[in-house]
């Protein structure tokens, strides 16, 4: 069957630019409603979005877009848009992510330019169209119960009783503490590998930012040194983030009154939740949008999980809770 909204995309896609169009090319697509296909102006190759309107609405994309590249972030031009119909010709940042391009002679240099860029997300705040929505209470447990709905009972089929849902309850409790205790800054909130594209000079394009919102300082930070699809030594991880620190003092983002050991204990435990969101997206790209390739990535979340609780004593139970029951039910999958 032919696929009407690539046709009719192709065809404004011409209509835009003036210039008869081959073929769209499928680019990689994310874990959303959303395609991308390079098309071109006759000079340079473009992206082609297309966005369904009645799945997902591209108002928040074009909003930050602009918001980042007043703040200095190297996001993509917008050059033509039809919300109406869900598409978008926006500027081409090449083919290469920087997923492809890590190696360990290369991560550090690669690693500390996209933390040079976080102040200036973290300085978004607000777009054209209000503040960013707030990465509050309830959106964290939202997010925190996609790993018990999606990966534990539906995936991995974890027989829940009453003490599992004691210690769900106490561990989540503990991670949104966490999270709204930290300085809240501007997040991208999926600001790892597969979002950074090396452009010139190995410069770092920044896309995929439509759900930014107003949370904790160090959630970015811990998208990307804890990546979900590549990971590194704790040393490095750790080295990194308080590279970070340092410079968010010296750029008066953070108050020098918080100590390494604080942001440290602020970085783990974000991360704790960000891989339980993770996970739990995994599962339900598997289950209910029929993608499972996601669910060759389940294993690392685990592993962060599993490592960086077994650091702290207050999560001795959930540590072992994951060691007794959900890591064995998952290797029984």
């Amino acid at each position: 069957m032919e696929d009407l909204r690539e046709l009719d995309l192709k065809a404004w896609c011409e209509a835009q630019t003036g210039v008869r169009q081959a073929q769209l090319e499928a680019v990689s697509g994310d874990a959303s409603f959303r395609r991308y296909f390079r098309a071109s102006d006759g000079r340079q190759s473009l992206i082609a979005v297309d966005c369904p309107p009645d799945k997902e609405d591209m108002t928040p994309f074009i909003a930050v877009a602009d918001a980042y590249q007043q703040a200095g972030v190297q996001v993509p031009s917008i050059i033509a848009v039809d919300q109406q119909q869900g598409f978008m010709l926006q500027s081409d940042f090449g083919h290469i992510l920087l997923l492809s391009k890590l190696h360990p002679r290369n991560v550090r240099q690669f690693y500390s330019r996209a933390l040079q860029v976080l102040p200036q997300v973290m300085s978004v705040t607000e777009t054209q169209l209000g503040p960013l929505p707030d990465y509050d209470e309830a959106l964290l447990e939202r997010e925190l119960e996609l790993f018990k709905d999606w990966l534990l009972k539906e995936h991995i089929r974890l027989d829940w009783d009453t003490s599992d849902d004691k210690i769900w309850t106490e561990f989540c409790q503990q991670m949104i503490e966490n999270a709204r205790q930290q300085p809240q800054v501007g997040v991208h909130r999926d600001y790892h590998s597969r979002n950074l594209m090396v452009l010139a000079n190995d410069e770092l394009g920044i896309i995929d930012f439509q759900d930014a919102v107003s949370g904790p300082i160090t959630y970015d930070a811990v998208s990307l040194l804890r990546d979900c699809y590549i990971e590194w030594s704790a040393e490095l991880v750790t080295e990194l983030a308080q590279e970070l620190r340092t410079q968010l003092i010296d750029n008066q983002q953070l108050a020098a009154s918080v100590s390494s050991e604080q942001w440290q204990h602020w970085f783990d435990w974000m991360g704790l939740q960000r891989h339980t969101k993770a996970a739990g997206i995994f599962a339900r790209l598997a289950h209910r949008d029929d993608k499972p390739g996601y669910l060759r990535d389940v294993p690392r979340t685990l592993n962060y999980l599993m490592k960086v609780s077994a650091n702290y004593p207050e999560l001795a139970r959930y540590h072992q809770w994951l060691t007794d029951k959900v890591v064995p039910a998952w290797e029984r999958q």
